[in-house]
């Protein structure tokens, strides 16, 4: 009868050689060497991604004479720079980005309290005198994009400045 009952799989859907093993535990097991982005496995100094599936590859790597020059340079240098992956890249905002984020919302906000329609903002003389009086390079965008990415932000914000008022 054992041999009909269904034995419970692992809750992270591993096979049986990997024994569920991830990139933070690797981290845990070599030390501060490694770093993790997304679920992959970087070499901090080399800045080559490295296979957390099987030790062996990660201390062959460690072992290296490979390894052993480029952790040297990477000592040497006052600035260390880690490998991100693509998806952590693209949503990491640098301060310019997230003041021209502020200066984009607080012109939709503008338009929306002026009652100017979002479509003035595509007209040529305003894209001009914004790009003339506007610092860092801010280019307004479109109407379509003001409408579909920056107005539900200044919407909700609105929306929650008016319950804190009420109550």
């Amino acid at each position: 009868m054992e041999r009909f009952v269904v034995k419970s799989t692992p809750s992270c859907n591993c096979s049986k050689t990997t024994m569920c093993v991830t990139a933070g535990n690797c981290i845990k097991e070599f030390g501060g060497e490694l770093h993790e982005d997304g679920g992959i496995l970087f070499c901090s100094s080399c800045n080559v991604v490295l296979d957390h599936i099987r030790k062996s590859t990660i201390g062959d790597h460690l072992k290296s004479r490979i390894h052993a020059n480029w952790k040297a340079e990477f000592e040497g240098q006052s600035m260390r720079k880690k490998q991100r992956t693509l998806t952590t890249s693209l949503w990491c905002n640098t301060a310019a980005q997230t003041e021209i984020i502020i200066i984009i919302k607080d012109f939709v906000k503008t338009c929306l309290e002026a009652h100017i329609p979002l479509e003035k903002a595509d007209h040529p003389s305003v894209q001009t005198f914004l790009s003339q009086h506007v610092k860092h390079d801010v280019s307004i965008s479109l109407s379509d994009q003001l409408r579909r990415v920056y107005l539900p932000d200044v919407y909700e914000n609105k929306k929650q400045l008016l319950k804190t008022e009420t109550i």
